[in-house]
């Protein structure tokens, strides 16, 4: 009997704001939302953006007007709805309009150059053709005669000016002792700190509710963290003339977000995970997590993935691809000379290409069994996660059957698990929904097909990249966040950047809105990504009623009961979190150089072993699993 994965909290951060009670997901269906939630979402934002402070217990503007509910639109609604979602690029990454990089000039001289310069500052070797001549305080005279090279800064219009950026004035770096990280791994320890404080639970609780080893973090980013604090800076660093940092290239690779969490957040010791996927990424380690707790290797998982590079050489090599939206490229869709920022991600529409994006998502799930027995909230549950390769390939970043693969193995197990009804009635996709002219069709496609072979008719697709751009490895942890969302607030995000589904989208079974709805209670919602490379994934997630009803099946009223007594705690806590977040205070866990285990104090025996600090023993009585084989 497998372990079920239950999703029990989740927190992170996007164009779109803070994860946590869905507060990203509302904000892009913000003009769907009731008054009151629309107003509590706007203040949320307006605390995170640090448009406003807690003076006393009242939140008061940068000019001290009191912001409440009822006039936090009116006074600080265009500067929120600005400076949230895909915008034009803000200069604290770099100014678009004038992009530095240095310009190669080569000269031929017809007469001798001569300029002084420091000693020091002389190249090693010095070219065959320069002459030195010392001077008075470290001070040369260089002559060149003949030709020379040099490189001189220069500045570019950028042809790609937008971007998914985190909400304009959000800084975490400020929330603790960041000691010059990467950003993104600030948005992880943000995002992680974010899931452990909406969960509503004592982190030190629940790692006392298991064996240590029983726990594991499972994370990655693709391209590492290519910030000037990380891989960013370590490679330009000497061809700018620069020093390598002691710092840039460990805390550059791609299993940072997985240490972090580890070592200053959670404390963990049991499993450690990072596999890369391309865009499929947070799949790949959700899948991992899905299979360890299901196996009863792991009874808690902190599943997350980051992302930050907003950086000219990132946005140059996808664009040097054709892989993003150009002004160009968007003036000739529109027929027009002005570009709309907010519109350049357009999936599923006429395109020219996807929107970068920053963002960090964690997610926590239990085993059915823990998630009852500690009161956790039921957000929903992940039955498995399905990877498949594309097999042969002409081009290394076109997509090919292994999506096939993934999306009809996850239809074919949700069809399994709540029958036909739920499926062509109550389940809805989120799509990878990239924004390109390629994937529209195939992906598109893909749909259709498995729609058509179980009946399916009106299928809805949401496509959160419309929203917060691709932010590459958590892109799909976006999705996840969208489809809490849904489960929630019975809304149905449409594709509000378009202005028609385009063409040659294979659009006859599904349903592609181009508007918010409100909808039906939903029941399983399908998680879908492709990834360059041919790394695809999909996941199959449960909403929270399906949840609790297996839930209740397999452990019976008494423990369904007792799950609720203790669920009002967790509430209670929830909604401390709740108050504290919506003015600002979001308690970032960072415990550096906090809880040291003194390995000396570890004891142990043929039996277990006891940690320093854990209340329960990793089990050493392991059983021979060939025992058929070595008999």
């Amino acid at each position: 009997m497998s372990a079920l994965p239950v999703i029990v909290a989740m927190g992170g951060i996007n164009a779109a704001g803070r994860t946590s009670f869905n507060q990203g997901f509302r904000r892009v269906v913000l003009d769907a939302l009731p008054l009151a939630q629309r107003q509590e979402t706007l203040l949320g934002l307006a605390s995170l953006m640090n448009l406003v402070s807690d003076e006393q217990g009242q939140l008061l503007s940068k000019d001290g007007v009191a912001i409440t509910a009822d006039n936090v639109e009116a006074q600080l609604g265009e500067q929120i709805l600005a400076g949230t979602l895909i915008r034009r690029i803000e200069e604290r990454f770099f100014d678009v309009d004038a992009t530095h990089s240095h310009q190669k000039l080569v000269a031929q001289t017809s007469a001798p150059i001569s300029f002084t310069t420091r000693k020091r500052q002389l190249p090693d070797p010095i070219p065959s053709n320069w002459q030195v001549t010392e001077l008075e305080k470290g001070q040369v005279e260089v002559t060149i005669c003949g030709d020379f090279e040099v490189k001189l800064d220069s500045y570019r219009d950028n042809p790609i000016k937008a971007a998914g950026q985190l909400p304009t004035g959000f800084d975490p770096s400020k929330m603790y002792n960041s000691r010059y990280q990467p950003r993104g791994l600030q948005a992880t320890i943000f995002a992680a700190s974010d899931a452990i404080h909406a969960s509503g639970l004592d982190w030190q609780k629940v790692m006392n509710s298991v064996e240590p080893d029983q726990i594991g973090t499972y994370s990655a980013s693709v391209a590492g963290q290519v910030n000037s604090e990380g891989l960013g800076g370590l490679f330009k660093a000497r061809l700018q003339g620069d020093r390598v940092s002691t710092k840039q290239l460990a805390l550059g690779l791609n299993t940072m977000s997985t240490d972090f969490i580890n070592a200053y957040v959670t404390g963990n010791v049991g499993t450690t995970f990072t596999t890369s996927g391309a865009c499929a990424t947070f799949l790949y380690n959700l899948r991992a997590a899905v299979h360890d707790i299901k196996a009863g290797r792991t009874r808690v998982a902190i599943v997350a993935s980051s992302e930050c590079a907003i950086e000219p050489e990132i946005i140059e090599g996808f664009g040097n691809m054709g892989a993003l939206a150009n002004e160009d490229n968007l003036k000739k869709l529109d027929g027009s000379d002005e570009v709309d920022y907010r519109r350049t991600s357009r999936p599923f529409g006429e395109n020219c290409g996807f929107t970068i994006g920053e963002g960090a998502q964690v997610t926590i799930l239990m085993d059915d069994a823990l998630a009852l027995e500690l009161g956790a909230e039921i957000l929903g549950s992940v039955p498995d996660v399905f990877v498949n390769a594309d097999g042969f390939k002409k081009s290394i970043t076109a997509p090919g059957p292994g999506n096939y693969i993934t999306m009809a193995k996850a239809v074919a197990l949700a069809q399994a698990i709540v029958g036909d009804e739920a499926i062509s009635e109550r389940s809805f996709i989120l799509a990878h929904g990239s924004s390109t002219p390629q994937n529209r069709v195939t992906e598109s496609a893909i749909y259709d097909r498995i729609a058509t072979a179980y009946d399916i008719n009106n299928w809805p697709v949401v496509a959160p990249k419309a929203f917060v751009g691709h932010t590459i490895a958590p892109a799909s942890g976006d999705q996840l966040a969208f489809a809490l969302g849904v489960f929630s607030d019975n809304i149905m995000p449409g594709v509000t950047t378009i202005d028609k589904v385009a063409d040659d989208v294979f659009n006859a079974r599904l349903n592609i809105s181009l508007e918010h709805y409100q909808c039906a209670p939903q029941d399983v919602a399908f998680i879908n990504s492709k990834g360059f490379g041919g790394n695809n994934a999909t996941a199959p997630v449960l909403s929270p009623s399906v949840t609790k009803r297996m839930l209740a099946a397999r452990h019976g009223d008494a423990a369904i009961a007792a799950h609720e007594v203790a669920f009002e705690n967790t509430q209670a806590q929830q909604q401390v979190y709740f108050e504290q977040a919506q003015r600002g205070e979001f308690s970032l866990i960072y415990r550096f150089g906090e809880g040291l285990i003194d390995e000396n104090a570890i004891s142990f025996d043929t039996e277990q072993m006891q940690i320093p600090g854990f209340d329960k023993p990793v089990r050493l009585d392991i059983a021979n699993p060939y025992s058929d084989m070595t008999k």
